[in-house]
Formats: C-alpha cells, structure tokens, sequence
C-alpha cells in the first residue's frame, strides 16, 4: 500500500475498510481509495467509535425498514491525521488532526435553503443504507472527504476524545432544542453514550441540576463522571417516580435518549407544568398520555441529528471543557472490529468502544 511515491501519483491507492455483508458477517476488505476532487482532503484515520446504528447493521443487518442491500463501510465516528489536501483547500493542511463531520447536506435543498441541513432531502450521511446505492462509511485507513468536513483538533486532545465529537454533537443538538437550559433542573433518561453525552451537554449550558437514570449502575457511574449531579437506578428504586412527581413534578427538562415507552411515559409524570421534553432515543412507535401532556401543558418535541453543534464538539473538547475519558471503555486494533463490536453491546461491560485504524497494519 506504501510504494514510497506520493498518494498522488499511485494509481490505485487501496485501504483497509470494516465492511458488513449480513448479519454478523463483518469483514475486513480491501478497498480502492476515491480519487481527490477539489475541496476535498484525503484523511488517515486514527480511531473510530462503534456508534449504536453500526451494532443495528451488524446484529440485525439494519434496523426498522432500512436493511443493508449490498455490502457497505460502516462508521461514522472518526478522527484522524490530514495526509494530502486538493489545490484549493486551505482550511486545513497534511499533518493537522482533525475530526470528521459525517454529515453532508446537499446546501441546495428547500430545507438546507431554510437552515436545517439537518433535515437536507438529499443528506449524504457516512455509513447509512437509508440511501440505495448505499453512502459508505468512515471506517476506513484512508477517508477522502470535503475540507469542510473536517474540524482541527488541539495537539494536546487524544484523537480518541476527537472521534467522540460525533455522538457529543448530538447531545448537544439536543439540548439546543430544549432552549436554555440556565437555572434549569434536567432530567436524562437512559444512559448510554447519548445520554452520558447529553450529561455533558447539559452541564456546560449551565444546567442547574441533572439527575440521570438507567437501569445499570455500569452506565450510571459514567454518567456521574460526565457531571450528572444525581443518578438513580430505576430497576433498584421503583418509587423515584413518587418521589419527583410530586406537587405536579420536579424538572423542567427531560432528555429522553433510551427510546423505550416505559421510560418515557415515567419521564413525564415527573415533569413540571410547561415543561420540555426532547426525544432523541428511537425506538418504534409508542403511546403518550395525553392527559398528563395537556394537563402540564407539556412541550413535547423531537432532535435529529446535528449541524453547526459539530464544530462546537470540538471546540468544547478542544478547550477542555468536557473530558471524554469517561466515556471510552477501549480501542481494539481494526482487525479485531468483530471482538470490538461484540462488547459494544454489551451496557454492563462498555459504554464507548473504539476502533484504532493507525494499527491496521501491525
């Protein structure tokens, strides 16, 4: 793969990609790297984490009516090391570290147009089977993206904290749809690296109190790392629900990222008149009591995704604000992505498992 020559002048540069062809059948396959256009960079990839919807593609070959229909890359969590940049680019150079916005929106739809790019009609996200062809993945030795995909990271963060800086922009998203957050008592249901994220998220917007709950002590105890000020395992203590709801409830926020109905509907008994609840957890269709939401007056609303939070991720992490270490339970050699993904699943065991792509050929 190095013949010593330039990346330039190869004629077919070729990487190592993790590759899911079915259920449970991952793979390590050799593929041609896309040619650099202009604007675009060519990356070599440091570390990716093991996002949720790669376990969905892994376990289940995909999950609700998006199934994998050809072999695809996974991944989409990845930070890495800027090997060679198009003529044009001058936002980042060979050698800069930098974390890779997996999302792009066309910049041309009506909802782009609009300002939520988030919503584009045409997004491009790495790894996802919702497209058919398929959009491949990051989970790559060598990844060629736009410039504007990259955001550079400090020489002081680990590029394992950088690889994060996905899953924490959805944390943030999240929170950004509550509204301001300042003097406010969060809630955040369901602990596993959304909700540990949103933890954190919720901290530096000046959250007054965030009180986290799981079913799992192993979950909890990172979400206490991440600045949860209370944690409370609901499978231990079936009376939390009593004790917060209360002279019509306690928070004013609830961050739901479990996506399970009994979490939820407990969620809401525990909320204050008029306050916000923001799903981010999916988990198929459930039912709300529209007594309790009309009561409250309750605003009830969803966050997809991410846009300009990317780039705050990383300053955030750049500038020490939120330290990811809690977050990482390990990083497994490429080769190993089948033992990697197996224990991502695994809440009591791993909370964020990552993979080292700078390993792959050792």
């Amino acid at each position: 793969m190095d013949d010593g020559r330039p990346l330039q002048q190869a004629a077919r540069l070729a990487c190592l990609c993790v590759v899911i062809h079915a259920p449970e059948d991952l793979r390590l396959d050799e593929r041609e790297v896309e040619p650099l256009g202009p604007g675009q960079v060519r990356v070599r990839v440091g570390y990716g984490g093991i996002c949720g919807s790669d376990l969905h593609y892994f376990h289940q070959g995909g999950f609700g009516t998006v199934r994998i229909k050809r072999p695809m890359t996974l991944g989409h969590e990845v930070a890495g090391t800027v090997a060679e940049v198009a003529g044009d680019v001058t936002r980042v150079r060979p050698g800069d570290r930098v974390a890779v916005n997996p999302s792009r929106p066309c910049g041309r739809c009506r909802y782009c147009l609009e300002g939520l790019p988030n919503q584009c009609l045409d997004m491009r996200f790495y790894g996802s089977a919702m497209r058919d062809p398929h959009v491949e993945g990051a989970f790559r030795t060598l990844l060629t993206c736009d410039a504007v995909q990259c955001e550079t990271v400090a020489a002081h963060v680990p590029l394992q904290h950088a690889a994060l800086a996905e899953p924490f922009s959805v944390g943030l998203h999240g929170v950004a749809r509550a509204g301001s957050l300042l003097g406010k008592k969060v809630l955040v249901s369901g602990c596993g690296p959304i909700g540990a994220l949103a933890v954190a998220a919720a901290r530096v917007h000046g959250a007054a109190e965030i009180t986290a709950v799981d079913l799992t002590d192993e979950t909890l105890a990172v979400a206490r790392a991440m600045g949860a000020h209370r944690t409370i395992n609901v499978a231990a203590d079936p009376g939390w629900v009593a004790r917060f709801s209360g002279d019509k409830g306690t928070f004013d926020v609830m961050l739901e990222c479990s996506g399970n109905e009994r979490a939820l509907r407990a969620g809401l008994e525990v909320m204050r008149p008029r306050g916000i609840v923001v799903q981010l957890g999916l988990g198929g269709d459930v039912s709300l009591p529209q007594n309790v939401v009309v009561a409250k007056e309750l605003s009830v609303c969803g966050s997809f995704r991410f846009h300009a939070e990317f780039a705050l991720a990383v300053r955030l992490i750049n500038e020490g604000r939120v330290d990811m270490r809690p977050m990482i339970t390990g990083a497994f050699p490429v080769r190993q992505a089948r033992e990697a993904f197996e224990l991502a699943g695994d809440r009591k065991r791993a909370m964020k498992m990552l993979l080292a792509f700078d390993e792959a050929a050792g």
